[in-house]
C-alpha cells in the first residue's frame, strides 16, 4: 500500500503546529506567564524554546522522514542491529493515549463554553457567576461525559477520510480560522482603554521580579523551562508521524522553526488578548489556572459586545484544542495500521470504541469519581497530565535525542544527513556537544523536578 501524504507544505505546516498549538499555549502560557512577572518570563521561555524544544523537534522529524514510518515501526527501520531502542514505541503510543484520556474532557469545556457564552449563561454576575456555571459544568457527569464524546466522534471520523480529505483539509480550515479569529480579538483587546499597562507588563521586562530571590528565580526558570518543552508536544511520536508524510524538498530545521514561531506566537498573541483586558478592567493577570473559564467571562462581560467577543475566544480555544485531538488521534491511528497492518477503517472502529471508554475516568474524575486521588499529585485528570508532561514526554525526548547522536543509535552522521537534505536552514554540525551533553542534562533536570515536589509530600 502507497503511504499517504500531505498534499501540500501549508498542509503539513499548520498540522504540525495545529498538534503543537493546544491548551498549553492558550490555557497554560497566559496564567503562568502573568503567574511569574509577565515579559521576564517571556524572555526566560524563548530561550529555553530554541536551545531546547526546536532541536528535538528536528530529531522527531527526522526519524520520522527518514523511516517513512510511524514510531510504531520508526526505530526498527534506522536502529542497529541487535539494538532495542524500538521498545520505547510502547510508551510512547501509551503516552498518546493517556494525552487523550484527559485532553478531550478538557477539549469538552472548550466547546461546552461556546453555547454558555453565545447564551449569556455567562454574560452576568461577574466572576461568582462564572464560578458557579463552571462548577455546576465540572458537577454533572452526563455534560462531562457527552461533551468529551463528541470531541473523541468528531475528532476520529475526521480522521476517517483520511491524511488529505480529512485531517489535511478540516485542520487547515481551523487553523486559518483560528489565526482569523486570533486577529480580531488581538485587535480589539489592544484598543480597551488602558490596555496599555497591560502591554507594558507583557512585553516589558522587570526581571526584578524573577531575582527577587533565588527560590524564585529556579522556580521561574523551571516553569519556562518546561513551557518550552510541553508546548511542541515533541517525546510521544506525534511529531514522528507527520515528519513521515513529507517529502525531502527542504530542510527540517527550517520547518521546525516554521512552527515553532507559529506556535510561539499563537501563544504570545494569545497574552495579548488576555493582559490588555485584565488590565483594562482591573482584574489579577495571575489568576492561576481559572483564568480562562472564571476570569475571562467576567473581563468580556464589563466589554461592549462582551457576549460576542466572549463567545469568539471559546471558538479559537475550541479550534486549538481540537487541531491537537486529531493530529495525536491520526498518529493512534496511524501506530495501528504500521504495527499490525490494520486498515485505517479498522482502527477507526477499535478506537472509537476505545478512545472515549478510556476517557470516562477523567470525564467522571470530578464528580462521581472525584474522591479517587493520588496523594501529593491530585485527582484523575492531574494524575494522568504529570504522567504524560512530567515523565512520557521527557523520557521519549531523551530517547529521540540520544539516538540520533550516540553510536549506538542512528548515529549523528545520518541524522545530520536527513535534516539537512533540501532546502532552507541546516541543522548546525558544531551543535552536536551541545545535544550529545547540554538537552540530555536538561530534560533529566526537567524529569527529576516533576518529582521533586511529589516526594517531598510523600515523605514529610
Amino acid at each position: 500500500m502507497e503511504r499517504e501524504r500531505f498534499g501540500s507544505r501549508l498542509g503539513f505546516i499548520l498540522i504540525s503546529a495545529g498538534c503543537a498549538i493546544g491548551l498549553g499555549n492558550v490555557w497554560r502560557f497566559p496564567y503562568i506567564t502573568g503567574e511569574y512577572g509577565g515579559a521576564a518570563f517571556l524572555v526566560m521561555y524563548l530561550v529555553f524554546l530554541l536551545i531546547l524544544g526546536l532541536p528535538i523537534m528536528v530529531m522527531e522529524f527526522a526519524v520520522g522522514r527518514g523511516s517513512q514510518r510511524s514510531i510504531a515501526r520508526a526505530f526498527n527501520e534506522l536502529e542497529p542491529a541487535g539494538t532495542h531502542w524500538h521498545k520505547y514505541k510502547w510508551v510512547g503510543i501509551a503516552g498518546c493515549y493517556l494525552l487523550m484520556m484527559f485532553y478531550t474532557t478538557v477539549a469538552g469545556w472548550m466547546l461546552a463554553y461556546v453555547p454558555k457564552m453565545a447564551s449569556g449563561q455567562l454574560s452576568t454576575g461577574g466572576a461568582p457567576q462564572a464560578q458557579a456555571v463552571f462548577d455546576a459544568m465540572l458537577a454533572e457527569p452526563v455534560e462531562c461525559v457527552f461533551w468529551m464524546a463528541l470531541v473523541c466522534i468528531a475528532s476520529i471520523l475526521i480522521c476517517s477520510l483520511g491524511v488529505q480529505k480529512g485531517v489535511e483539509r478540516i485542520t487547515k480550515a481551523m487553523m486559518i480560522a483560528l489565526l482569523a479569529i486570533l486577529g480580531v480579538l488581538v485587535i480589539r483587546s489592544l484598543t480597551l482603554p488602558g490596555a496599555g499597562d497591560g502591554v507594558a507588563f507583557y512585553l516589558l521586562p522587570d526581571f526584578s521580579k524573577i531575582f527577587a530571590s533565588p527560590d524564585t528565580f529556579f522556580e521561574a526558570a523551571y516553569a519556562a523551562m518546561g513551557q518550552a518543552f510541553f508546548t511542541l508536544s515533541i517525546g510521544m511520536g506525534s511529531m514522528t508521524i507527520f515528519g513521515s508524510y513529507i517529502d525531502k524538498h527542504r530542510t527540517l530545521l527550517g520547518e521546525a522553526a516554521t512552527i515553532g514561531v507559529l506556535d510561539t506566537g499563537v501563544a504570545l498573541a494569545t497574552g495579548l488578548i488576555i493582559f490588555p483586558a485584565c488590565f483594562a478592567f482591573g482584574v489579577a493577570p495571575d489568576s492561576g489556572p481559572g483564568l480562562v473559564f472564571i476570569t475571562l467571562p467576567s473581563v468580556f462581560e464589563q466589554m461592549w459586545g462582551g457576549q460576542v467577543w466572549g463567545t469568539l475566544f471559546f471558538v479559537f480555544m475550541s479550534f486549538a484544542a481540537l487541531s491537537t485531538v486529531i493530529a495525536v488521534f491520526e498518529g493512534i491511528l496511524r501506530f495501528a495500521m504500521d504495527e499490525w497492518g490494520w486498515s485505517r477503517r479498522r482502527a477507526v472502529v477499535v478506537n472509537l470504541i476505545a478512545i472515549p471508554l478510556l476517557s470516562l475516568p477523567c470525564a467522571l474524575g470530578f464528580n462521581v469519581l472525584s474522591d479517587v486521588v493520588m496523594p501529593g499529585v491530585g485527582d484523575i485528570q492531574t494524575v494522568e497530565d504529570f504522567l504524560v508532561s512530567s515523565n512520557i514526554m521527557p523520557l521519549g525526548s531523551l530517547v529521540f535525542v540520544l539516538f540520533c547522536v550516540g553510536r549506538h543509535g542512528w548515529g549523528w552522521k545520518n541524522f545530520l544527513a536527513e535534516a539537512n537534505e533540501g532546502e532552507g536552514l541546516k541543522f548546525p554540525v558544531w551543535l552536536r556537544p551541545w545535544m550529545r551533553f547540554g538537552v540530555p542534562v536538561l530534560v533529566v533536570i526537567i524529569l527529576i523536578m516533576g518529582w521533586v515536589p511529589i516526594v517531598g509530600s510523600w515523605m514529610g
